[in-house]
């Protein structure tokens, strides 16, 4: 829940607590926060208005005297009552039951808490899996911008299978990699999420399985779970996910289904090595179990180019690839895509339909003009380079300051650097003083339960004098919880 920058009705002449209380009941009494709503918490209403939590405690509990609030063990604070509508013949509803009934599966709390906090400017953002506003190429993106609207016309709701101009640039694309897609085999979606979203909702089976790597970043998500599949953890080492796993999985049922991210994998930024996804393609394809390959970090390889996709390989139609240009370009355009056969694509371009009538036609033209002018290329390139810088400065902070507290293994691209360590310390405890200290990180657990003692460092979106000052004050954090 946000607190609104401005509390309408206070004067600054009021006691602080009193602002408080004026606030709160307004927010009550406009229904923004309706009974059995859960209020920001003492800390954050200390932070916006500038005061000791003492003087939050004395607001909150002369509103709970009067029957509006009510603490709850587990929940925090609730709104529990309405005075403006006691009298009312039918009471407003109860939007927390509707909530908390609602199909999709909310975020896990902490996943929630990092969502608010990466679009706070002060925070140093070593968790952000997204490129710095330095590297965003503006000027280039303008030009483009104008060259398309130059050559705008009356434009529309697309073809369910997305722009044809933009799949013919991605099918020429994808060429280069190995992997030979006509436009009809290729739908366009709104970011790699919407993929997995149709791939739930338009292919899966309720009560089937969908096997990944053990930890994988669709841990933090429940977009399966919302659609009722259960999540299977596979082991993984160096060279990548151990195909050994899928053999030895006893009940293997038709609707069940693989999900990789093979190239600079989120959050361990492990390489799949290239005998390793032959290795994984042909388990797979023995015990018919098909794939979807999420490979929308493929560009940023920075030591050398990663081998070819698992779609490259796949002769049979085996494989569902998932790209997408939000981690090598930007993620304002909403633009990514799945490859698969044309009965899949065209199913899966049904439910888009059903779904949001298309992506942004305009975001679509502005990606065929990057692809097809070779501008993408020129700018991957550009970006490779300086994530090289980024990556070389994290690990010199890490052997600096953390050496002797973590372990790590140097990613070959990507953005991420996966830590381990070595002390047993409360990662709770650790995010929480982090987040007091001005530094946001992943912690390892919201990826998988097994991985409580492990945090993914992203060195692609803080500045770089950011990257040291946050290792820095980590290492602190770190040393002091494992006295």
């Amino acid at each position: 829940m946000i607190v609104s920058k401005t509390a309408v009705g206070t004067s600054k002449k009021q006691p602080k607590y009193k602002q408080i209380i004026n606030h709160i009941k307004e927010k009550i009494s406009t229904g923004e926060w309706p009974i059995g709503s859960v209020i920001p918490s003492q800390r954050e209403l200390a932070v916006h208005f500038g005061v000791n939590r003492s003087t939050v405690i004395t607001a909150l509990e002369e509103l709970m005297a009067d029957g509006l609030l009510e603490g709850k063990i587990g929940m925090g604070t609730v709104v529990i009552n309405n005075t403006w509508t006691l009298l009312a013949t039918n009471p407003p509803p109860d939007w927390n039951e509707y909530v908390q009934s609602g199909l999709h599966k909310p975020s896990q709390a902490a996943v929630q808490e990092i969502n608010r906090d990466e679009s706070n400017k002060s925070l140093i953002q070593l968790s952000k899996g997204e490129l710095a506003p330095d590297i965003f190429p503006l000027a280039t993106m303008k030009a483009v911008m104008q060259r398309v609207t130059d050559r705008l016309e009356t434009f529309g709701y697309e073809e369910p299978r997305g722009y044809l101009p933009l799949r013919q640039a991605l099918s020429d694309y994808v060429k280069g990699l190995g992997i030979d897609a006509s436009p009809s085999s290729i739908l366009i979606v709104s970011g790699g999420l919407q993929a997995l979203q149709l791939i739930a909702v338009g292919l899966l089976h309720r009560g089937s399985t969908v096997f990944l790597e053990r930890p994988s970043y669709v841990y933090s998500l429940h977009v399966f779970q919302s659609a009722g599949m259960k999540l299977s953890g596979l082991p993984m080492d160096q060279q990548g996910l151990m195909p050994g796993a899928i053999s030895e999985q006893k009940k293997l049922r038709s609707g069940d289904i693989l999900y990789t991210i093979p190239c600079y994998h989120n959050p361990t930024g492990v390489l799949m090595s290239e005998k390793r996804r032959q290795e994984l393609l042909g388990v797979c394809e023995e015990v018919r179990l098909p794939v979807m390959e999420d490979d929308i970090y493929r560009e940023l390889w920075l030591d050398e180019p990663a081998p070819p996709p698992l779609k490259a390989m796949d002769k049979h139609g085996h494989v569902l690839y998932l790209g997408s240009l939000s981690k090598s370009l930007t993620p304002g355009l909403r633009i990514g895509w799945i490859i698969g056969p044309e009965p899949v694509i065209e199913r899966l371009a049904d439910i888009k339909m059903q779904t949001d009538y298309g992506a942004s036609s305009l975001s679509q033209r502005v990606a065929a003009e990057w692809l097809s002018s070779g501008l993408y290329s020129q700018h991957t390139q550009m970006v490779r380079e300086e994530l090289k810088i980024r990556r070389a400065a994290m690990l010199g902070a890490l052997e600096l300051h953390m050496k002797e507290l973590v372990d790590w293994h140097t990613p070959a691209g990507g953005f991420f650097i996966w830590l381990k360590i070595r002390a047993k310390v409360s990662m709770l405890e650790l995010f929480s003083k982090a987040s007091r200290q001005g530094v946001l990180l992943n912690p390892g657990n919201i990826y998988a339960q097994e991985t409580d003692g492990y945090l993914r460092l992203s060195y692609a979106y803080a500045a770089l004098p950011q990257l040291e000052q946050g290792v820095r004050k980590l290492s602190e954090i770190v040393a002091s919880l494992s006295r």
